[in-house]
């Protein structure tokens, strides 16, 4: 099975030429983005053919939450995706409303042919392992994309008594954010410091297991993107506001760290 690295344009800086050069010479496989605005279609399209990268288009719901699903899906759909990552509906609605949304979003993507991978999130649906566990049970189509940073943070733990829900989880998962949370943060200020070893430990599990979950389903490649995020997801000294690690280091250590060890399950 492949492992394909995906890189989020999330704190990136610089014009789409300069990000994705630098992505391809990297080793990574694909972006993930937000769709980018209509007239930079045509030059981003070139530069994914240019430098031979795949591409997960990101979307959101807002405001009225049926409409900006279906309509930021049909937009990502122009490029043609095996598959879209989704922030969908909220975590204040009621679960009735929210049942509502998920029964459009499986009609809308069975209608047009694509599988959304619905994020699991903070202020989302699936902000936590308990109400995306019910929404699962409620719809057998629903496909998600782990990072099961934000659930650690929300439950402050490192998940141990809800390891139902995440298998759960897991066995419905198409793509693969591989952040590392703590009981008190969405991210560790650096994976690679020894303090936060347990934190790293307790993820690459999960992500072991997604990845032998996708072997058993016969999937021909797993799909992962290490995202981690600029301040202020990433600590920074007080007072200066200066990151404490270097963003595009971070993710490509986490990347090299997941194909060295998925690699060799």
């Amino acid at each position: 099975m492949q492992i394909k690295m995906f890189k989020a344009l999330w704190g990136m800086t610089g014009e789409y030429e300069e990000q994705l050069e630098r992505i391809a010479e990297a080793g990574y496989d694909g972006v993930e983005c937000l769709v980018p605005p209509p007239e930079k279609t045509a030059e981003f399209r070139r530069l994914l053919e240019q430098y031979k990268l795949e591409y997960i288009p990101m979307i959101y719901t807002d405001g009225d939450h049926k409409a900006s699903f279906r309509n930021r899906l049909l937009r990502a759909l122009e490029f043609h995706p095996k598959k879209v990552n989704s922030h969908s509906a909220k975590d204040w609605m009621s679960f009735d409303e929210q049942k509502q949304f998920f029964e459009f979003a499986m009609k809308t993507e069975q209608e047009l042919g694509i599988v959304v991978a619905h994020e699991t999130h903070r202020s989302r649906a699936t902000y936590s392992a308990w109400n995306t566990a019910k929404l699962l049970r409620e719809f057998p189509d629903m496909r998600l994309t782990a990072d099961f940073s934000h659930w650690v943070v929300v439950s402050e733990s490192l998940l141990e008594d809800q390891m139902d829900n995440v298998r759960l989880a897991m066995e419905r998962t198409i793509h693969l954010h591989t952040r590392v949370g703590f009981r008190h943060g969405p991210q560790v200020p650096d994976p690679r410091a020894p303090e936060y070893a347990l934190e790293l430990e307790e993820h690459a599990k999960w992500w072991d297991e997604l990845y032998r979950i996708h072997l058993a389903r016969g999937e021909s490649e797993i799909t992962i993107d290490p995202e981690f995020g600029p301040p202020g997801y990433m600590h920074t000294l007080p007072y200066t506001k200066q990151p404490i690690a270097d963003l595009w280091s971070v993710c490509l250590w986490m990347a090299n760290y997941n194909r060295e060890r998925l690699s060799n399950l």
